[in-house]
């Protein structure tokens, strides 16, 4: 089965990896070639566009930045949808929106094309690990598909309807993450104003109710100063501007979600939008 996958950011390198140990032959393409290098040095090929991607691939996974990179990826004149045929599958891993989903999955059903929307959570510890979470929405049949893969690059995965609604489950998990975030920032700038040792209020934290993948996670990071992306800033934001609007479209208010939204548009206005998540403490000092 040849591979395809569009977007080798942390997260793509990540999972491209573990397709290759695997032994699957993977061909990637990224809108900047050097940036692909890790990917290609790991045994991937290159391609020239997503439609020569799709012109070779039995199966096509994308996963770029934002809900626009998307749209680009498909539907532009050396898109997937150009080089892809009937009976391909198409998965779009990027945490984008429900409807740009719903709309890539009617655009593919009318050319024989399947696509699903598999956005995930784990981030790169997760995408090296084999050990993420996949959020699916689309046809059963697909899915039962693509289980193969999915054995290889994560941990659980769960159908969660029609297409969109795999993107709604991941806009449920970041608002939750915005939670863990805010909550782990404050509590390292809590205890470091009243003089406690942070390294034991994370052990001790972590020991009770307060513990989370946050916390677990990103809190050893702080401590050492190491702001590396395991998840972009950047990135974040955007899933929070998604997750707010989509709220606002159901009649839901959601304050601490607003709330996390502002403090993380005050860190990419600061210019770190491209540090990690873990960068908002910065926004403390």
């Amino acid at each position: 089965m040849q591979i395809g996958f569009i977007g080798t950011g942390v997260m793509g390198t990540g999972i491209i990896r573990n397709l290759l140990k695997a032994g699957y032959p993977v061909v990637v393409f990224n809108r900047t070639q050097a940036h692909a290098e890790a990917a290609l040095t790991a045994g991937a090929t290159w391609a020239t566009s997503p439609r020569a991607v799709a012109e070779v691939s039995d199966l096509v996974f994308t996963m770029v930045g934002f809900p626009q990179d998307v749209e680009h990826v498909y539907f532009d004149a050396d898109g997937l949808f150009v080089g892809a045929r009937a009976g391909q599958l198409l998965i779009d891993m990027t945490t984008s929106t429900p409807r740009l989903a719903q709309t890539i999955a009617r655009t593919a059903a009318s050319r024989g094309i399947t696509a699903l929307d598999a956005p995930v959570s784990g981030g790169d510890i997760g995408a090296r690990s084999g050990t993420l979470t996949v959020m699916l929405g689309g046809e059963p049949g697909a899915i039962a598909r693509l289980a193969p893969l999915l054995t290889v690059i994560a941990q659980s995965w769960h159908r969660f309807g029609g297409p969109g609604a795999g993107q709604h489950a991941k806009l449920a998990n970041q608002i939750m993450i915005a939670g863990t975030m805010t909550g782990l920032t404050e509590m390292l700038v809590y205890a470091k104003a009243a003089g406690l040792d942070p390294s034991a209020v994370l052990t001790t934290v972590g020991s009770g109710a307060g513990a989370n993948w946050s916390m677990t996670n990103y809190g050893p990071r702080i401590l050492a100063g190491d702001y590396t992306p395991g998840f972009f800033a950047k990135h974040f934001l955007k899933d929070l501007r998604i997750a707010l609007d989509e709220a606002t479209a159901m009649g839901l208010t959601l304050p601490a979600t607003a709330q996390a939204e502002a403090l993380y548009q005050a860190m990419v206005d600061a210019g770190r939008g491209a540090l990690g998540t873990q960068g908002l403490i910065l926004n403390y000092e």
